[in-house]
């Protein structure tokens, strides 16, 4: 479960695509543990300027976007919206 005191920003309603829960039926690693990274301030595989954006976005407002490889080499995107009404997850050739 995501501990309140490490999030940096609300999830709102989380949802994920077919393929993506399809997808992590197959790896070890699980929704909640990459979410808990995601709202913890920890963007995954981003270059150092999206990681700055996303350090903005927490404190002005703006979409969130972290991406993560999982352990079999499959990229999983989350995107947190600006109003913080929804966080979908999903792969990157979904979006």
């Amino acid at each position: 479960m995501i501990q309140e005191s490490k999030q940096l920003f609300n999830l709102g309603q989380v949802v994920a695509t077919p393929v993506a829960i399809t997808t992590f039926e197959k790896v070890d690693e699980t929704m909640s543990s990459l979410l808990s990274r995601h709202v913890g301030g920890d963007w995954g595989n981003l270059h150092e300027e999206d990681k700055t954006t996303n350090d903005e976005a927490v404190k002005e407002g703006y979409r969130i976007l972290s991406a993560y490889k999982l352990s079999d080499g499959t990229k999983i995107w989350i995107i947190t919206e600006a109003d913080r009404s929804s966080t979908c997850i999903l792969l990157p050739e979904e979006y």
